[in-house]
């Protein structure tokens, strides 16, 4: 493994805080929680920038201004309660009361509990763009949900700290009815208990479930649900599900709460297993104490799950060995030829793991420790999911990669040392967290000692360090069983990054993509194709000057002689005027361009006027591939429009999707031969009967033509863009974006039918980006 380090460094505006600050979203967004707010990181992988570096787009979720208190009472005889126990004599209460920040959040005498102590990001499809939500717990106990709907603002959907304290004041602060009635809030005990029963230590989100819903026709649809596993202080875990997408507080569903009898409950994670397509789940809980195990969670109306009949105990020491981390890994078993789960906690310096395996006997536990990893306590764990690798690092700025080799018993562990000081410098880090398909490592670094001195003020920066090689990663999107561009950022930013470098697609690369093209019919890799053309475009662009508004102060003869057709009349002497002119207008121009790039770009400095035109030859024909790429895509995306048409009207007059314009524009190009799109529009003209149904213009009636796929222009010059999904023209005013910019598609109308709302929540058919 050679870690290599990626530009840019992020500077954080406060100091990082909690418990593994860092998360890595499915739909490659960093959160990192600092002091003041969530600082979130976006990578996009952008086809129209020609800069080296990653493309970072950087929001934040503010920290709530006002202290969150805890619903524990009337607010009267609270607020009696704490004067009481404030000015109490006896000092096990006084001071219990006065230290405890989950009672005076406010701080008092104390600082104020600023900042944020985890955050936790939900699987891709919650929000309503189809993207990740992000749950956000607070110093001061308060757990919120955030979605980012307009990719500028985060929105918090719901605060379920208030959600949960009224449903137990509703039920008296008893989990059953045949629970004993609680005791007066003026006892101190009860008080604590009150608010331990709230205060949430971790929440972990599941994977995407199917439930059950009838309709008022008694039909039964599969909806989409999620849930979020919240762990209280007293060993309690609450199990909200949503329904998806998550709008707020009326998706929620139901909360379940679980008692896990672990005391002093420290972490959680979940526990998903398939086998015999009977799919598993239960809750990893760890305490601060030693032990881990599962607790089985019972989903009501979840199709095809299941749950143990009783807890599992992973470990049950109390050693005092606070659990810190835990990480569930889905493996397959290469000799048992079954899937399992891999578990993995990191307890102080060493690591913990367990593995899964059910067989014919029951439920197989492995279970044994790591050691001699790291000096110094484990202060953050990540791993990928793709194959099962693990990350650790400790404070000293060393990660740990371990990857698991599978035994004919068990499994062990193979580890390497990735020392951060060589690629950064010395270091002290805060928090990891790798890339979804382990592309890249994000690191939180601060200054480390210089001289045996400790720097005079942190900075905190997150730091992106390269976990495998372009190879790895073209490999990895050309074996892809996700044929999706977008949710493979972090590997195409590689490609990307490689290929602006060099200034060419390496030949392995293209014939593998050409072979995938000729034998699969599928769009992905003409996506992938169309993506690397893009990205090989902008690596030819000549590199602006730093300065573009600076006029030149050339004189006249040199422009002259750089002008075409003019370079071979001048005489020598003039000749060599230009030459030296060009060579200073070069290093005027080159201060912000690499040394590389300088070189490179030594074909557009020729000084004959022949110099050029190979560059122009070239980009020429790249830009007539990137069409004929474009031109596919287009052509297999209006097939599928016309197949939905076809099969959800019975007369087409009920569609606003331009069909014959659609038909006609398919069959316009007589180089164009595809016996399914002839035949499909063979039915759909049977079935038009000679109707047009044309597109009007709202401005002057005028008839829109469908002469092209991006724009509509009437007979009066009113220009319409298209819609990329359904290819009706967009005659509003507001619309909706990809992320890359690539295309417009219009907003869902309530009299739209069903199959063009889904048609509209499509993504990109050029970059796979979802649309805003």
């Amino acid at each position: 493994l050679t870690a290599v380090r990626r530009e840019p460094a992020v500077r954080l505006q406060h100091g990082a805080s909690g418990l593994e600050p860092l998360a890595w979203s499915e739909d490659h967004r960093v959160s990192v929680s600092t002091a003041r707010s969530i600082a979130v990181l976006e990578q996009l992988s952008d086809v129209h920038s020609g800069g080296q570096d990653m493309v970072i787009h950087r929001t934040a979720v503010p920290a709530p201004g006002a202290a969150c208190m805890l619903k524990v009472g009337p607010k009267k005889e609270v607020a009696e309660c704490k004067e009481k126990f404030a000015s109490s004599v006896d000092p096990t209460v006084s001071q219990t009361f006065m230290l405890d920040r989950v009672f005076n959040p406010e701080g008092k005498s104390l600082p104020p509990m600023r900042g944020f102590k985890y955050s936790s990001w939900s699987p891709l499809g919650c929000d309503a763009n189809g993207r990740c939500l992000l749950a956000a717990l607070t110093m001061d106990n308060r757990l919120t949900i955030h979605a980012n709907l307009n990719r500028l603002q985060w929105v918090q959907l719901v605060d379920l700290t208030e959600l949960y304290g009224e449903r137990l004041l509703e039920a008296g602060y008893r989990l059953c009815k045949a629970d004993t009635p609680c005791g007066e809030l003026g006892d101190f005990p009860e008080f604590q208990r009150r608010h331990s029963m709230q205060a949430p230590v971790r929440m972990e989100w599941s994977g995407i479930c199917t439930t059950q819903q009838v309709k008022h026709n008694n039909e039964c649809r599969d909806v989409g649900s999620v849930l979020l596993a919240v762990l209280f202080e007293n060993g309690n875990i609450a199990v909200w599900q949503f329904q998806l997408p998550f709008l707020g507080k009326e998706s929620i569903t139901s909360c379940n709460t679980i008692e896990s009898g672990i005391s002093s409950p420290s972490v959680l994670s979940w526990w998903e297993y398939e086998h015999n397509n009977r799919k598993m789940s239960g809750l990893i809980v760890g305490s601060a104490y030693g032990p881990v195990k599962i607790i089985p969670v019972n989903l009501k109306a979840v199709k095809g799950y299941f749950t143990l009949r009783q807890p599992v105990v992973l470990w049950q020491e109390m050693d005092q060995l606070p659990v810190h981390s835990i990480k569930c890994i889905p493996l397959y078993h290469p000799y048992q030829k079954c899937s399992c789960s891999l578990v993995v906690a990191a307890r102080g310096p060493y690591v913990f793991w367990c593995l899964l395996l059910i067989s014919k006997a029951g439920l197989n536990v492995h279970n044994s420790h790591v050691t001699g990893l790291h000096s110094l306590p484990i202060v953050s764990m990540t791993a990928d999911k793709q194959n099962g690798t693990v990350y650790t690092c400790s404070s000293d700025g060393k990660v740990r990669q371990l990857i698991p080799i599978f035994t004919d018993v068990a499994l062990k562990f193979e580890h390497q040392l990735i020392k951060l000081s060589e690629v950064f410098g010395c270091v002290r880090t805060h928090g990891i967290a790798v890339s979804p398909c382990g592309a890249y490592l994000a690191v939180i670094t601060t200054e480390g000692m210089a001289n045996g001195l400790h720097p005079v003020n942190k900075n905190y920066q997150v730091q992106f360090v390269t976990l495998k090689t372009f190879e790895e990663a073209a490999a990895q999107l050309l074996e892809s069983s996700v044929q999706n561009l977008f949710r493979q950022v972090d590997l195409t930013d590689l490609v990307r990054w490689k290929i602006l470098k060099d200034k060419h697609i390496p030949q392995f690369l293209q014939e593998a993509l050409d072979k995938k093209i000729e034998s699969c019919g599928s769009t992905y890799f003409w996506r992938f194709k169309l993506f690397l053309l893009r990205i090989l475009y902008q690596s030819m662009q000549k590199t602006p000057s730093e300065v573009t508004w600076k006029p030149s102060h050339e004189d006249a003869k040199i422009l002259i002689s750089d002008s075409p057709g003019m370079g071979n009349t001048e005489d020598d002497q003039e000749e060599g005027t230009s030459k030296q002119a060009s060579k200073q207008n070069l290093g005027d121009t080159g201060k912000g361009v690499d040394i590389d790039d300088t070189a490179e770009d030594s074909l557009h400095q020729s000084s004959d006027s022949g110099g050029r035109e190979p560059m122009v030859e070239k980009l020429l024909e790249i830009q007539a591939q990137i069409e004929a790429v474009e031109m596919h895509l287009t052509r297999e995306h209006m097939k599928r429009v016309l197949g939905e048409v076809y099969l959800h009207t019975w007369i087409t007059e009920n569609t606003s999707i331009p069909t014959r314009g659609v038909c006609d524009f398919l069959m316009s190009d007589d180089g164009y031969d595809d016996r399914t799109a002839r035949v499909l529009i063979g039915h759909i003209l049977k079935k038009m009967n000679k109707q047009t149904f044309p597109e009007h213009c709202s401005l002057c009636k005028e008839i829109l033509p469908f002469t092209d796929r991006k724009q509509a222009v009437c007979s009066n010059g009113h220009i319409w863009l298209r819609c990329f999904l359904t290819y009706q023209s967009c005659q509003s005013l507001v619309y909706r974006r990809c992320l890359l910019h690539d295309s417009i598609a219009r907003h869902p109308t309530p009299e739209d039918p069903e199959w063009i709302k889904r048609l509209l929540q499509g993504p990109c058919t050029f970059c796979d980006s979802p649309v805003f």
